[in-house]
């Protein structure tokens, strides 16, 4: 295992290192130590390899992950695994707001809570929080898979595409567009395997499914105050 110790190296030498591994792989394991909310760690990697950070992270960690398995011991800053392609990222605390944002693939599994905006303008990666969301989360959801195994606050699924969302507990408010819909046998299925692949162990028939109701995919006049 390789490890990096931040206050001895800066987030620029670890991404570098990181980065060179999908040009020659020299190293699968990685460790980072004492991370003390810096920004950007481990951001952009392209190589099937795994890191595990030891601490708190600020902004845009794993951003743009593909392929990797990132682990942050600690809570996540703003746009954790922002704009994934693939892989997984795991955060062991609570995560900050946009959490996922604009994903294309891969998993993002929150052990604790996530913040606002949890999902926004998601296009097909599966999210997984244990805790709760915050409000406007999966905005604009476009693919994949959002599972709260807690609560979700205002606006949940605004202006929402074709993202399913799972909730076990409370919706403050649904978002224009979303509405509750029926958990289907196929349904929980999808939930089973998301549930497996993030190692929660939760009934996947005590949760509620919500989606779009498909009427602002084009523009209305009758709909103007909607928008």
């Amino acid at each position: 295992m390789k490890t990096i110790n931040l206050t001895e190296q800066s987030v620029r030498d670890l991404n570098q290192a990181l980065h060179d591994q999908a040009i020659e792989c020299t190293e699968r394991e990685w460790e980072v130590l004492e991370p003390k909310g810096q920004h950007n760690i481990a951001c952009g990697l392209d190589q099937n390899i795994s890191v595990d950070i030891k601490g708190p992270t600020g902004y845009y960690c794993a951003g743009m992950n593909k392929k990797a398995h990132v682990t942050i011991h600690g809570n996540a800053g703003q746009g954790v695994a922002e704009n994934m392609m693939s892989g997984t990222v795991r955060v062991k605390g609570d995560a900050s707001q946009a959490a996922g944002a604009t994903a294309h693939g891969g998993l993002l599994v929150i052990e604790g809570n996530a913040a606002a905006r949890c999902g926004i303008s998601m296009k097909g990666v599966d999210i997984v929080v244990k805790g709760n969301v915050g409000h406007m989360s999966c905005f604009m959801g476009q693919a994949g898979a959002l599972v709260v195994c807690g609560d979700a606050g205002d606006a949940l699924g605004d202006s929402l595409y074709e993202t399913h969302i799972y909730v076990k507990g409370e919706v403050k408010s649904l978002g224009a567009d979303c509405i509750q819909k029926d958990m289907r046998e196929e349904h929980i299925e999808e939930l089973t395997e998301l549930l497996n692949r993030a190692g929660v162990d939760e009934d996947p028939t005590a949760f509620k499914r919500y989606g779009s109701a498909r009427q602002l995919y084009n523009f209305k006049v009758d709909n103007t105050s909607a928008y």
